[in-house]
Order: structure tokens, then sequence, then C-alpha cells
């Protein structure tokens, strides 16, 4: 090996490393500060501080398990427990909380599966629902076409510049509560692709997640 190519290996290296420092201190920062908000029981700022925690390796497995137990114990939601559960038992299979997740986990599919048979839909609660569902379509056209005629504009003090919203793109409209990373989880099954979902709604964003309203629309790529 030459020594030029010697040197830059190592270099490579120290890069490497410094990336995975940097990531490594955001993500406890937001595991700190989504257990100050679980103490503080603000359970859906917590969510959102574990959220931001998680970057798809082992080492932030632990915030999977903390937003598993929010999930289940504190929000009553189940299905969102056993994403989190297995993601957990996936990243560490030998961690010091498997046990506990295990029998969480099993504790929640019952739960689903009870509810699920319990949802059995009569005729008129389906044709209510057809309704709903074309009242909200007709609200959703004329929102995203007053979207479309709007100018993109960059407001510095408040959030990044919008994309204008293209004809007949899938769309979504944030309900109260919800997150870049609860909605790429509800339509991705993956809260780590909420930046696919930024990226398609806003030019710049300085890499961190944007704040949403109730009520806005966004592009669902």
């Amino acid at each position: 090996m030459s020594k030029g190519r010697a040197v830059w290996l190592a270099l490579a290296a120290l890069a490497f490393a410094g990336c995975d420092q940097l990531l490594d201190k955001r993500s406890k920062d937001d595991l700190a500060a989504g257990d100050r908000k679980a103490a503080a029981g603000d359970f859906r700022g917590a969510v959102a501080a574990y959220e931001g925690a998680l970057d798809g390796t082992s080492r932030t497995a632990e915030a999977h398990f903390k937003l598993a137990l929010l999930y289940d114990d504190k929000l009553k939601r189940p299905p969102d427990a056993i994403h989190h559960l297995e993601r957990y038992l996936e990243l560490d299979p030998k961690g010091s909380h498997v046990k506990d997740a295990k029998a969480i986990l099993k504790q929640a599919e019952q739960q689903v599966s009870m509810a699920q048979g319990k949802s059995a839909m009569t005729q008129d609660e389906a044709v209510r629902l057809k309704n709903e569902n074309l009242r909200l379509a007709k609200q959703l056209a004329e929102v995203r076409a007053q979207k479309a005629a709007t100018p993109v504009s960059a407001d510095k003090n408040s959030e990044a510049a919008r994309k204008p919203i293209p004809p007949g793109t899938r769309t979504h409209v944030v309900q109260p509560g919800e997150t870049m990373a609860s909605i790429a989880r509800k339509f991705y099954k993956n809260s780590e692709r909420w930046r696919d979902i930024q990226d398609a709604n806003y030019y710049a964003t300085g890499g961190k997640p944007q704040t949403i309203k109730p009520g806005q629309v966004l592009i669902i790529p």
C-alpha cells in the first residue's frame, strides 16, 4: 500500500469516527429530552424527542423501547407499541429489556386482536364512512387547489419554504399530535422515512424535522 493511500484511509477513518460521535451525541440529547418530557407528562412531546433519536442502528434500540412504553401505557396505541417493540427486539436481541419487551408485545398483540374482533362494520356505518370520505376528499381538493395557487415564500423567522403541490399528488392532512415521523410510520410503516416526506414538501430545512401544524396538507411521495 502506498504512503499516500494509507494517509487517505486514516483520514477517512477519522472522519467517519467523528460523524459517529456527532450522531451518538445527538441521539443521547434526544433521549434525554424525551425522558424530561415524559416525566413532565408531555407524552406527545416525549414521542417526538425519542423519534428524533432514531437512526436505524442498534445504538438507538433504547429509543424504540421507550416509545413502545409510551404508546402502550400512556397513549393507549397498541399497534404503535408493537412496531417499536419489534424494532427493539430486532436491533438489540440480547438487550436488558428483552424479557419485558416480549411480555408487553404479547399483551399488545392480544389487545389488537380483540379490537379487530369487535370492529365488524354495519351497512349503515359503511355508508356513513363513505359519505364522510367523500366530504373530506372534496375539502382536500379545495385545500390542494388553494395551496397550489399560493406563491412559495420563505419567512426566515418561521418555517422553511414550502414546495407547491402538483395536481394528482398523494397528500395527507396533518392531524393534532402528528409529527413527520408518525406520518411516515402511518404510510411507510417506518418512522425513519420522515426525511422523504420533508424533502418532498420543503425546499430547505437545515436537516432538522420541520414543525407541522394540524390542517396542513403534506405531499406523501
